[in-house]
């Protein structure tokens, strides 16, 4: 009777504990299938790294078997690279406002006229105007933790200081830590200037004129030379007194005003210290990862390297077979590995986009005689940083990786574009929503080889607001050809770039007209070393007259458009349809708009890197 009993009671037991093992079996296969990422249905992360100047030669997957760079390699082999992936503009503050815009800069009032090409002063009121959309606050739309650590360079305020109108929060990046400005020589003493040098030369003369003069007149009146009016000596003193004050206040106190570093709205360090930076963004960068392991996120890894001036870490300096440069570079290298490692060793890559570019070409004219060259190298492209349409400028490097949803190694040898990261990446986020004039195309069936060709059969090059070239892939061919309406008179004559300048500008005396417009055939000639003429090319005339066609089309998404009988050397339909960023009077230093730690002007403070 007891041995019956026991057998009941074992069964009843075992009957018991079905349910629960199953229940426990249940969990164990959806916490596996959550680990695989094979049922879960969480929307990707994205890793977003941008290098400042780096040249599409510099990096070993480009063909550069000098400096060291295994860990973008190894993005590459794992990823997708890209061979013809294009910027939006040659320099900085274009370039970077058409990424995050998707849309041309000169939509967002972000294109030059003359002389000034970038953003100069934190205390101007030029920007990235608050009534632009940016992936980011899409993203942050959809659920996204945004963050953006390191470089912005797309201003702070607009009417007064703290409105940060332009800033990265107002922008959709719920976290900022970095460089609101850029990196720049003025940021370490001994480098130089590179904000308005000559203007800063001719307003140091006029004091030392007026100097001259005062004490001239002074001396004449004390010697009883000449009767020399005290009304005459005040308004002297007083204009010498304005013109130092003009010309010392903004620009020899550059470090002060520009080279700060801000978390979120709050500046946390003026003017910073350069030689920890690197170690400070990479940190940061880091710390977003672990902060966002269980929630879909967006970084901008935006890097302040290569620009000038290169830093000097001590753990790569000398390292390199190039010099300084080379040293920074292996250095970028070296965070690309340790941002990679943070992804895989949380065990994000299988559900974590990463991109890997830079926001133009390298700048050719940086060097001098102790150092050598400062700038980046652009391969085998003709031109660089600054030089309008010319292919070193704006053909850059462009790498994705994301392992089981791209194959690993693949080559896209098709025109694409850093605008086409926004419609990119809303199409990964599953933003549906309506949206406004796009310049870009969602490249995720271009990575993943469901089709062959890209959708940019024209892409538009601008130098500020100028449309310097038009890049046209006809159907069914494999050739890309490129009509130049103008381009850069390099100097000295004869040089490969602008030396006398330092950069090369796009107006007046400072560009050669083409009438009919230079043509090249970029899958023949990628060095645009052999214009094309009726002669060599049977097609010319019809090049030509597509383009014609396809600028016409392009500027009827233009709005306010003006009428003009020269479409190719007169600034763009654009310019007159928004508010115009880049004039003199946004772009010039104005102090109640300065960014500051303390009492205007006794701005100071430090961070506390102890822990660095």
């Amino acid at each position: 009777m007891c041995h019956i009993l026991l057998v009941f009671e074992s069964v009843h037991c075992a009957s018991m504990r079905l349910p629960l093992l199953a229940h426990l079996l249940f969990l164990l296969l959806a916490a596996g299938r959550d680990v695989t990422g094979e049922t879960v249905d969480r929307k990707p992360n994205f890793v977003l790294m941008m290098v400042d100047d780096l040249g599409i030669g510099d990096v070993g997957c480009y063909g550069n078997d000098t400096i060291r760079t295994p860990n973008i390699d190894r993005l590459a082999s794992e990823g997708v690279k890209l061979t013809q992936h294009i910027a939006a503009a040659p320099l900085c503050t274009p370039s970077r406002a058409a990424f995050m815009t998707g849309r041309y800069a000169l939509r967002s009032g972000l294109g030059s006229t003359g002389r000034v090409q970038v953003l100069l002063f934190l205390g101007g009121s030029g920007g990235l105007p608050p009534s632009e959309t940016t992936f980011a606050k899409r993203l942050q739309q959809e659920g996204y933790t945004t963050s953006l650590v390191g470089k912005w360079h797309l201003g702070v305020n607009c009417e007064q200081r703290g409105d940060h109108c332009h800033h990265p929060n107002q922008h959709g990046f719920s976290y900022f830590y970095g460089l609101p400005f850029t990196l720049f020589n003025d940021c370490v003493p001994g480098e130089g200037s590179d904000i308005m040098a000559d203007l800063q030369h001719t307003l140091g003369n006029l004091i030392m004129l007026l100097g001259v003069g005062l004490f001239s007149l002074v001396c004449v009146r004390v010697c009883g030379l000449l009767e020399v009016s005290l009304w005459l000596l005040a308004v002297l003193v007083f204009l010498s007194i304005l013109a130092a004050a003009v010309w010392y206040i903004p620009f020899k106190c550059l470090q002060t005003w520009n080279c700060i570093i801000m978390r979120n709205q709050e500046v946390i360090e003026q003017p910073m210290t350069v030689e920890t930076l690197p170690q400070r963004l990479l940190r940061e960068a880091q710390n977003v990862i672990k902060r966002n392991v269980d929630q879909p996120f967006l970084l901008f890894f935006s890097l302040a390297h290569i620009h000038t001036p290169l830093f000097k870490t001590p753990a790569f300096a000398g390292k390199s077979r190039h010099g300084g440069y080379g040293d920074n570079l292996e250095e970028v290298d070296w965070m690309i590995g340790q941002i990679t490692e943070t992804v895989d060793s949380l065990g994000l890559a299988n559900n974590t986009l990463m991109y890997f570019t830079s926001d133009h070409g390298g700048h050719l004219e940086d060097a001098d005689s102790i150092i050598g060259q400062k700038g980046g190298w652009n391969g085998i492209y003709k031109g660089g940083k600054a030089m309008g349409g010319w292919e070193g400028g704006i053909r850059v490097p462009g790498i994705f990786r994301w392992p089981g949803r791209l194959a690993a190694g693949r080559v896209v040898d098709e025109p694409t574009s850093l605008m086409d990261l926004y419609p990119t990446l809303k199409y990964l986020a599953k933003d549906t929503q309506p949206d406004r004039q796009s310049d870009g195309f969602n490249l995720m069936p271009l990575l993943e080889g469901k089709v062959e060709r890209s959708e940019h059969e024209f892409m538009f090059h601008y130098c500020g607001i100028y449309l310097n070239a038009v890049r046209w892939h006809p159907p069914g061919s494999d050739s890309v050809f490129k009509v130049h309406f103008f381009t850069p008179n390099f100097s000295p004559p004869g040089a490969g770039g602008c030396y006398d300048t330092k950069v090369c500008l796009c107006h007046g005396e400072h560009v050669m007209q083409h009438n009919p417009p230079l043509l090249y055939d970029l899958f023949h000639d990628p060095s645009e070393s052999r214009p094309l003429t009726p002669d060599t090319e049977p097609r010319h005339a019809e090049i030509l007259q597509q383009t014609t066609k396809a600028v016409e089309r392009h500027r009827d998404t233009l709005t306010n458009k003006k009428g003009s009988d020269d479409t190719h050397s007169h600034p763009d339909a654009d310019a007159g349809s928004v508010q115009s960023q880049m004039t003199l009077d946004r772009i010039l230093w104005r102090p109640w708009l300065q960014p500051c730690c303390g009492t205007f002007p006794f701005c100071g403070c430090k961070e506390n890197t102890t822990h660095i």
